[in-house]
């Protein structure tokens, strides 16, 4: 894509379409009929690429709009899983190619080519997740935020580990990222992340546009 001085911006947003569960993009207005055109959007919280708020879980009652912006626009490290195989536990010993550079605050993103599965049952059903030992692992690295392809952080079959994962992460002031794609097209392991989601007054979480600065 066009460069925004010396860097390369890549869209890892996935686009919502009315063929998601949790998707209705409808018409409320058309340019023939009344003089401009306009939608009408009904959108699932957690849908397509999006951001949990601790609310989400209730590990604490910051919501959505309260975030502070500041933290959506961080340097991220980029861990290349590609190769992962289904259902997998992502690990701590996955993070070796990172662990002694990632500072504070950074951004973590997990590329998995998960999003290449979407519209198919693996990408809900067999996503690669990550383990309870990494969830810690993060908290005392002090990791910001954490990008991942898949839809969630863990099994959404397994409301325990769901719900534990999930907690872990918000318990260590980890801002959530899910439904990332396009990661193959990153090129470099460090990137400036920027992640924006919809300010919903007490949202539990929103749909994000997601950008990658090389």
């Amino acid at each position: 894509m066009e460069g925004f001085g010396d860097k390369k911006i890549i869209d890892l947003t996935l686009t919502l379409t009315n063929e998601m569960k949790g998707v209705s993009i409808t018409e409320a207005r058309n340019l023939t009929k009344d003089g401009w055109n306009a939608s009408t959007l009904e959108l699932y919280s957690h849908i397509g690429t999006h951001m949990d708020a601790p609310l989400h879980f209730e590990v604490n009652q910051q919501s959505i709009d309260e975030i502070a912006v500041e933290r959506f626009i961080r340097q991220a490290w980029v861990v290349d899983l590609s190769d992962i195989s289904p259902s997998a536990m992502i690990t701590v010993a996955d993070m070796a190619p990172i662990a002694d550079n990632i500072q504070k605050g950074e951004s973590l993103i997990i590329r998995t080519d998960w999003s290449k599965k979407l519209g198919t049952k693996s990408y809900r059903d067999e996503l690669p997740r990550i383990s309870e030992e990494l969830a810690q692992w993060l908290g005392q690295k002090g990791v910001g935020l954490l990008a991942i392809e898949p839809p969630s952080v863990a099994d959404v079959n397994n409301l325990e580990e769901v719900t534990k994962i999930h907690t872990i992460l918000m318990e260590h002031d980890i801002i959530i990222v899910e439904g990332l794609t396009n990661l193959d097209a990153l090129t470099k392991n460090q990137v400036i992340l920027i992640a924006t989601p919809l300010k919903i007054m007490r949202g539990d979480g929103a749909p994000a546009r997601v950008l990658a600065l090389e």
